[in-house]
C-alpha cells in the first residue's frame, strides 16, 4: 500500500508541473521551488540524523534515509502554490492562509504515521510537524518578498540587447 501511495504521489507531483510553472514569473517560481527543496532536505536530514524520524517506505532507500519524493518534489512544489497564492496578499491574510497549509499537512501526517509505514516518528510529533511546515512556508515567503524587490530587466528589450 504505501509504494502504491508514493507512486500516486509521484504522478500527482509531476502531473501538476505544468500549471504551477507557467511563463509568468517562471524564475521565481522556479527559485521557490529549489530553494524549498534544499530547505525541506535540511531540516529532514537532520530530523533523520538525530533518529526523530524514520522513512520505513521511501523510494531509493539504499542511497537516502529521508524521503527525497517529499523533500524534492511534494513540499517545493507546495510551497510555489503558497507562494503564487500569498503573492499580493497581505500580512494577516497570509498568516491565515499558512494554517491552509499547515493544520491539514500536520494531520495528514500525523495520520500516516500512524496508519502506514511511510512515517515512524521516535521523539516527533504533529506539534513538530505543523512548526517546521510553517516555518518553511514563512521562510520561503520572505525569500520570495525579498526577491519581489529585486528589479528585472525585460531581456526582450533594445537596451538589453546593446
Amino acid at each position: 500500500m504505501e509504494r502504491l501511495m508514493l507512486r500516486g504521489l509521484l504522478v500527482a507531483c509531476l502531473a501538476s508541473i505544468p500549471f504551477l510553472f507557467k511563463k509568468k514569473g517562471l524564475i521565481i517560481w522556479l527559485l521557490v521551488f529549489f530553494s524549498k527543496g534544499v530547505l525541506a532536505t535540511i531540516v529532514d536530514n537532520f530530523a533523520v540524523g538525530t533518529g526523530r524520524i524514520k522513512y520505513p517506505v521511501r523510494f531509493f532507500p539504499k542511497i537516502f534515509k529521508t524521503n527525497i519524493l517529499y523533500n524534492l518534489l511534494y513540499f517545493p512544489l507546495l510551497s510555489v502554490v503558497w507562494s503564487q497564492i500569498t503573492y499580493y496578499a497581505p500580512p494577516t491574510s497570509i498568516l491565515l492562509k499558512s494554517l491552509y497549509f499547515s493544520v491539514p499537512m500536520s494531520i495528514c501526517q500525523w495520520w500516516m504515521e500512524k496508519k502506514t509505514r511511510l512515517f515512524e516518528w521516535k521523539r516527533w510529533s504533529i506539534f513538530h510537524t505543523f512548526l517546521c511546515v510553517n516555518f518553511s512556508l514563512f521562510t520561503i515567503r520572505g525569500f520570495v518578498s525579498i526577491i519581489k524587490k529585486i528589479p528585472v530587466q525585460d531581456i526582450n528589450s533594445k537596451n538589453s540587447l546593446q
